[in-house]
């Protein structure tokens, strides 16, 4: 049992360093569905920022792969210019960075490249994929209604819903106040 537990351990620890070496063949790997959008390269001082913006449409991936030094990634929809305090997104690890920007971020999305202060420069090569696999037919799909018609969902509940449900809660609680009422007199 002790000897199975600490091959585990090193096999672990043997996947963990084949990490930090540098990057493998399987980093490239990406779905062929993606279309390969811009490839950008730069460096960046330590404790400084780069930024770009990304105004593409749809569900968009960041591969960031740390070259030298520890770039960091910093998104958001909110601000062109995401920093470590004002960010929806990131990704800070030593290495290989990934973020998934979905497609209902507003446009343009602002991208900050954070080179820490670990590290003199930090030189990064970050890959921009688009992914056409998620359809937005999967949220357009609506419903049939008791009456068999094709009736479309919302994606904000209609006050009509809202008051519904408020009515069935009213019932519900009006209804164990009587049987309450009635157990005590």
């Amino acid at each position: 049992m002790m000897r199975s537990c600490s091959a585990l351990v090193v096999l672990l620890l043997l996947s963990q360093a084949r990490g930090f070496l540098g990057p493998s063949e399987d980093d490239d790997d990406v779905p062929e569905e993606w279309t390969l959008l811009h490839v950008v390269q730069g460096h960046i001082g330590a404790g400084n920022y780069s930024y770009l913006r990304l105004n593409h449409d749809g569900r968009i991936i960041l591969h960031m792969q740390s070259l030298k030094g520890d770039a960091d990634l910093y998104v958001s929809d909110k601000t062109l210019r995401p920093s470590f305090d004002t960010y929806k997104l990131q990704s800070v690890t030593c290495g290989h960075d990934v973020v998934v920007v979905p497609g209902d971020f507003a446009r343009p999305v602002g991208i900050g490249i954070y080179g820490h202060p670990s590290h003199k420069e930090s030189e990064f090569e970050m890959r921009v994929f688009y992914d056409p696999t998620v359809s937005q037919e999967l949220f357009d799909e609506g419903y049939t209604s008791e009456d068999g018609h094709k009736k479309k969902k919302s994606p904000q509940a209609s006050e009509e819903d809202f008051q519904e449900e408020e009515s069935i809660f009213w019932t519900i609680l009006i209804g164990l106040l009587k049987i309450v009422l009635e157990i005590l007199f």
